[in-house]
C-alpha cells in the first residue's frame, strides 16, 4: 500500500478573462472552500429536512447543522472590513448563532441536533483533547517546559491587576467593592460557566441564603461580555503580531533558540498519514479518559491531568515519533477544519445572551472590559520582559478570562493561535478553580 499523500491546499479557480457570463461567476464563487451553487443545494437540503423535522438527531445532523453555518459565517468574518482584524470569523461565528436562539429564529430540530453533538456527544471536550494532545506531542520539548513554567508569572500578575483595575473603575461608576469583586470580577476570571459560575453560584447560595439560580443570572452577563472582549483584543493582538513580527512567536509562547516551536523533523515535514492519524485520535482520547480516572482519586481537574499527562509524554520522549506526528497532523485537520463551526455550536448553546441583555448597562459593560484589558495588558508587558513573545503572552494570559473550554476556543481561534491551547487551558483550568476557591473563602469569611 502506498504511503498517504501530504495534503494541500486546493487552489481556488480564479477568473482569466473579462467577458465571462454571471453563471459563470457564480459556479466560481465560493463560500470558504465550497463553490457557491453546491453550498446552496446543502443549505437548502439541511435547512428542508430541519423544517420537516426529519433532520436525525443524533452527531449526523448535528454535525450538519453546525458546518453548514459555521463555514458562511467564518467566510463572511475573514471578509467584512475592519470586522476581519479583530478576529471576525470567531465572532460571527459566536454571536450570530446566539443572536438567532435568542430572537426563537432556531429550528427546534436543528437546536437539538445541535445539542446532541455539543452536549450528549461532548463534541467541545473532543475537540480540545485533540487539539491539547496534538499540540503538545507536536511541540518543541524544550519550548513545552519553558512555557508551562513561565506562563505563571504573568498569569498571576495579570489575575491581581485585573482585580485592582475592576474594582477601581467599579468605583468610578458607584459599585462597591464587594459587588464589583463577587459577582463582576470573579465570574470573569472563574473559568467558565460549568467549572466557575456554576460551582460558585452553589457555593454563594449556600453562605448568603439565597437560591443558586438567582446568583447564576447575576454572573453569566460578566463572563460573557469578559469573553467576547478577550475574543476582540485577541484579534487586534493577531495584527499586532503581522505588523510587528518581533513581538510575535505565532502561536509559540516562549524565544528559544533554533525552533519555532514544533519539532519539524517528526511533525511539518512528514507527509499526512491517515493511519497515523488514527492513532493520534486513539492517544488523544485515552489521555482524556486517564484525566477523569485521575481526578477521582487526586481531586485535579481532569482537563488538567490530561496536559500533565501529555506533557510529561513529551519531557522524557517515550512517544513513538510516528505516534507523535499522527497526533500532530490530527490536530492540524481538527483545527483546521472544525474550528468555525465548533464555535457556532457553542453560540447555540453557551451564549445567553438572554441573561446578558437583563443586566447590561454602559457602567457595566466598561467594568468587564476593564478587567480583561488589565488582565491583558499585564500579560504582554510581563511576557515582554521574560523572554517571552509579548503577544502570545498576552493571549494566554487573555485566557484566564474567558469562557472556560469555550473561551479558550474562541480566544485562540480568533487570534490563529490554536498550537497554545495547553497553556490556554492551564491558565483557564487552574487560575479559575483558584480563583473559585478563593472567592469562596472571603466571601465566608466577610459574612
Amino acid at each position: 500500500m502506498e504511503p498517504a499523500r501530504k495534503l494541500e491546499t486546493i487552489p481556488q479557480v480564479e477568473s482569466t478573462g473579462g467577458g465571462q457570463s454571471l453563471l459563470t461567476k457564480i459556479a466560481h464563487y465560493k463560500i470558504g472552500i465550497i463553490p457557491l451553487p453546491l453550498y446552496v443545494v446543502l443549505a437548502a437540503i439541511i435547512l428542508g429536512a430541519s423544517y420537516r423535522g426529519s433532520l436525525p438527531n443524533d452527531m449526523i445532523g448535528g454535525f450538519a447543522v453546525i458546518m453548514i453555518m459555521g463555514i458562511l459565517l467564518g467566510d463572511l468574518g475573514m471578509k467584512i472590513p475592519i470586522l476581519k482584524d479583530i478576529g471576525g470569523p470567531a465572532i460571527l461565528s459566536l454571536l450570530v448563532p446566539s443572536t438567532l436562539v435568542f430572537l426563537d429564529f432556531m429550528n427546534p430540530a436543528a437546536m437539538n441536533a445541535a445539542h446532541t453533538l455539543m452536549k450528549t456527544s461532548n463534541f467541545l471536550y473532543l475537540y480540545i483533547a485533540v487539539l491539547v494532545c496534538g499540540s503538545i506531542l507536536g511541540m518543541n520539548r524544550t519550548a513545552l517546559i519553558q512555557g508551562l513554567v513561565k506562563m505563571f508569572v504573568p498569569l498571576v500578575l495579570g489575575t491581581m491587576a485585573s482585580v485592582v483595575v475592576g474594582i477601581g473603575v467599579g468605583a468610578l461608576f458607584g459599585y462597591d467593592w464587594e459587588h464589583t469583586v463577587f459577582y463582576i470580577i470573579v465570574p470573569i476570571i472563574g473559568g467558565g460557566i460549568g467549572e466557575g459560575i456554576l460551582p460558585l453560584s452553589l457555593a454563594y447560595s449556600s453562605i448568603l441564603g439565597d437560591s443558586a439560580e438567582t446568583f447564576v443570572a447575576q454572573m453569566i452577563p460578566a463572563a460573557v461580555i469578559g469573553n467576547i472582549v478577550a475574543v476582540i483584543c485577541a484579534g487586534i493582538l493577531m495584527r499586532v503580531g503581522e505588523k510587528k513580527p518581533h513581538l510575535s512567536g505565532n502561536g509559540v509562547l516562549v524565544k528559544a533558540k533554533g525552533g519555532d516551536g514544533m519539532t519539524g523533523d517528526t511533525t511539518i515535514n512528514k507527509p499526512v498519514n491517515f493511519q497515523l492519524m488514527g492513532a493520534g485520535l486513539l492517544i488523544a482520547t485515552t489521555l482524556f479518559i486517564f484525566g477523569g480516572l485521575a481526578h477521582e482519586f487526586l481531586g485535579i481537574p481532569g482537563p488538567v491531568l490530561m496536559i500533565i499527562l501529555a506533557a510529561l509524554i513529551k519531557a522524557i520522549s517515550v512517544m513513538p515519533a510516528s505516534m507523535e506526528q499522527g497526533a500532530f497532523h490530527l490536530y492540524k485537520f481538527v483545527s483546521g477544519s472544525l474550528t468555525w463551526p465548533l464555535m457556532v455550536g457553542l453560540g447555540l448553546l453557551y451564549i445567553p445572551l438572554e441573561d446578558v441583555v437583563k443586566l447590561v448597562t454602559i457602567p457595566y459593560i466598561i467594568v468587564c472590559m476593564s478587567v480583561v484589558l488589565a488582565m491583558i495588558g499585564t500579560g504582554y508587558v510581563v511576557g515582554k520582559f521574560m523572554k517571552m513573545y509579548p503577544v502570545d503572552a498576552a493571549i494566554v494570559t487573555g485566557c484566564h478570562s474567558g469562557l472556560g473550554g469555550t473561551g479558550d476556543v474562541a480566544i485562540l481561534s480568533a487570534s490563529n493561535r490554536m498550537s497554545l491551547m495547553p497553556f490556554a487551558q492551564v491558565a483557564t483550568r487552574l487560575g479559575g478553580a483558584s480563583t473559585v476557591i478563593l472567592a469562596t473563602l472571603l466571601m465566608k469569611a466577610l459574612s
